[in-house]
């Protein structure tokens, strides 16, 4: 335990109280302390006094208030005596601090290494060193005291109360998607229903790839702040072995999907009918497949028609692509209607010129699919193999 203490001795003696409780199960607790009153620095058993510079000047048990520290420095020449009533653990502080040292001509630490206590412990420490006959190594049948399965649901769980316990980032996100879906609903303005030119599509499409830029660049940044936070008690929390790093990130992955349905929700119906693109159950389904899988995971586009072929591999690894070719073919690839300004069929259009076919709409849909469980695994990935703590 590290600075548990309190700054209200009623804090400090309760406590005080449950550590003892825990001390006399059997179980040994560290802890550090600071400025501890009378009554609670006797509670302790032992203690370990370092000064600075992490050099220790007394190491061993404290005794009936505080009995063998006091006869320990009360035993080194010209060490001032404590007086009666006066706090022990304030006592001890001043008399050894650095200008005590200069003042008495002694180096505490030098002290210590040539006592009888210091000799004593070491003793101690070479028996603790050498097992008992016949003792066996502890073995544990497993590294975590809970299954893999039970640290899910416990880290999920946790997840759970830790976003319901933030509403200024969720409540922000989804203030952010409302307005962004009434602004594009606005300017973009009944454009999913006309068909008359190219350039009536070209701005149908303009209105998707800024769904897909807006939404997902505020999701990836406002989430970046929680995230560093909960990697710094992730980091505290596996190093006391809780859990593994698999079962945080499932926690992370799955408490996402409830909160980003939600705002696809939002986003979608509002779009969807200001923009005024078909309404029919099909299209409004795969409108919202791509635009909440792409959320989960979440940059420029060229057609990939128009992309050199050496480069076109590049346009196959890029998640947006996929993205806009599916929210494209599901509203416009089955189009039979013909443009006015050059009688060209708005299906075929959308084949030649993007290269996007209706019929590639399934293998569009599993790709979208694979992009967020790819990033799910890097995430899971790195969080167990990658430690960014700076000490």
């Amino acid at each position: 335990m590290s600075q548990h203490m309190g700054s209200m001795r009623g804090q400090q003696a309760i406590v005080m109280r449950t550590v003892r409780n825990t001390v006399d199960t059997g179980r040994t607790v560290v802890c550090t302390i600071h400025q501890p009153s009378i009554d609670i620095f006797d509670a302790f058993d032992e203690l370990l006094l370092m000064k600075r510079g992490g050099q220790e000047i007394y190491v061993g048990p404290l005794g009936h208030h505080s009995c063998h520290l006091i006869k320990y420095f009360e035993g080194i020449q010209g060490v001032s005596k404590i007086k009666d009533g006066y706090n022990p653990a304030s006592w001890m502080l001043e008399v050894t601090t650095a200008a005590q040292e200069v003042a008495l001509g002694v180096n505490f630490t030098d002290v210590y290494k040539n006592s009888e206590l210091y000799r004593r412990n070491k003793t101690l420490i070479s028996d603790l060193s050498i097992p008992p006959p016949g003792s066996k190594d502890l073995y544990f049948p497993t590294q975590y005291s809970q299954s893999f399965f039970t640290q899910c649901i416990a880290c999920l769980w946790k997840q759970h109360w830790s976003y319901w316990r933030n509403p200024p980032y969720s409540a922000v996100r989804f203030f952010f998607t409302t307005f962004i879906a009434l602004f594009f609903g606005t300017v973009f303005w009944d454009l999913g229903s006309k068909r008359e030119s190219q350039q009536d599509l070209s701005n149908a499409m303009g209105s998707m790839f800024a769904a897909v830029i807006f939404l997902g660049v505020q999701n990836a940044s406002s989430v970046q702040p929680v995230v560093s936070i909960e990697r710094t008690v992730f980091y505290r929390e596996r190093a006391t072995g809780m859990y593994s790093a698999l079962p945080y990130a499932f926690g992370h992955i799955m408490i996402e999907i409830p909160y980003i349905f939600v705002q696809t929700l939002v986003y979608g119906v509002i779009v969807y009918a200001m923009i005024g693109f078909e309404w029919t159950v099909v299209k409004f389904c795969w409108y919202l497949f791509f635009m909440y899988f792409t959320l989960l995971y979440f940059t420029f586009y060229v057609p990939r028609t128009r992309i050199p072929m050496w480069w076109r591999w590049y346009y196959w690894a890029c998640p947006v692509a996929w993205t806009l070719y599916g929210l494209v073919v599901s509203q416009f690839g089955d189009i039979q209607d013909k443009f006015l300004d050059t009688d060209v069929v708005v299906e075929d259009f959308v084949r030649s010129y993007f290269g996007f076919r209706h019929d590639f709409l399934g293998v569009v849909s599993v790709a979208v699919v694979r992009f967020t469980l790819i990033f799910a695994f890097v995430f899971a990935f790195a969080i167990r193999v990658f430690n960014f703590q700076r000490r």
